[in-house]
């Protein structure tokens, strides 16, 4: 129904144009109504070279309908260019920032969003010319650009994959299916927390000063890890001799059968 009223509106002429420009800057709503339903059939035009988004093109020709209605209100008739030249800048730009806000979860700025677009009509000239798929490098060649800028643009126009897909839809893809999730593993857990209650029964075993540096180098009850040298400054002695304590209470430890199980020895 649109497109058949819009069929019916007649064209205008230079004078029409000049005559109507001269009338809206007087402030005649009329004219500026008329001027803009004239050049409804532009916008159709303009708004089918974008129709391959994915955005229904009822609702691209409403977003160019605003920037004709914008060049309608700025159309100055001493410029001396018919209305429509001065009018598809206007509705192009309308169209393309719609597509900017509207199409992407994250959204680009206009000039990439503009280059995406030329490097997918690109891709399609010369997968036809080329009867294959152009490599990254003749796209670039092709638009006398660096290829680091098409790979940058490919990356931007990708698809965004959900974390979490419908569990109602077997095809859709989420995160999950390609990472697995290693963040949390509960026979690790488990096999930590045994080897630590372990561990703080055998330490009742060892001498005093043995207990002290394993507790302060394994961060044990709580308290916080210490170098060699800051045991040794709170036990009065040195830091070789800390070395000497840990690696002979390790060495206790690991003497014992049941704890050998743990840790593999």
């Amino acid at each position: 129904m649109y497109y058949e009223r819009v069929k019916q509106i007649p064209l205008l002429s230079a004078e029409d144009e000049r005559d109507l420009s001269m009338r809206i800057q007087a402030g005649d709503e009329t004219a500026r109504t008329r001027l803009i339903e004239a050049n409804l059939r532009l916008v159709i035009k303009i708004a089918r070279a974008f129709s391959n988004f994915d955005v229904p093109l009822i609702d691209l020709i409403q977003e160019g309908n605003m920037g004709l209605i914008k060049a309608a209100e700025r159309f100055d008739y001493r410029r001396n260019v018919r209305f429509s030249t001065y009018a598809s800048w206007w509705i192009k730009q309308s169209v393309t920032r719609s597509l900017v806000n509207s199409r992407r979860a994250i959204r680009l700025p206009h000039r990439k969003e503009e280059l995406i677009r030329r490097i997918h009509r690109t891709y399609g000239y010369l997968s036809q010319t080329l009867s294959r798929e152009p490599s990254s490098h003749e796209i670039a060649e092709e638009l006398k650009i660096d290829e680091r800028s098409v790979h940058e643009a490919l990356e931007m126009s990708s698809a965004i994959m959900p974390l979490e897909g419908d569990s109602d839809d077997s095809e859709s893809g989420c995160v999950l299916d390609v990472y697995s999730d290693e963040t949390y593993s509960p026979d690790v857990a488990f096999a930590r927390d045994c080897l630590r209650e372990k561990t703080v029964s055998l330490l009742e075993a060892l001498l005093e000063k043995e207990r002290q540096v394993l507790i302060y180098r394994f961060e044990l009850y709580g308290h916080k890890r210490k170098t060699l040298k800051g045991i040794g400054q709170s036990m009065g002695i040195s830091a070789e001799t800390v070395r000497q304590i840990e690696k002979r209470a390790i060495r206790k430890l690991r003497e014992h059968t049941e704890y050998a199980d743990f840790i593999g020895a």
